[in-house]
């Protein structure tokens, strides 16, 4: 599919503002000096990959009440990267 200089740039935006979180992440920073008091330089390198697909038309259906199957540890995971689960829906 082909995407807009906007949207491009949308996406950019996103990528920027999710390495900048992670450069910012006192958790982050944290867990790299405790890394290196225990004698071990650390190389990370993230890969992010973005989707894009045109919304949903009128006459596509949409799955309402669909059941999401998380553990406990796919909940830590998504609280850490800040994204919420609003379970009423």
């Amino acid at each position: 599919m082909e995407i807009d200089d906007d949207a491009k740039e949308i996406v950019r935006e996103i990528g920027s503002a999710i390495n900048e979180s992670v450069e910012n992440s006192t958790k982050v920073a944290e867990a790299i000096e405790r890394l290196r008091e225990a004698g071990y330089e650390m190389e990370l390198t993230l890969r992010l990959e973005i989707g894009l697909r045109p919304h949903a038309g009128d006459d596509e259906a949409v799955t309402d009440g669909a059941a999401l199957d998380l553990t406990e540890e796919d909940l830590q995971v998504l609280q850490r990267m800040k994204i919420r689960i609003d379970p009423e829906k």
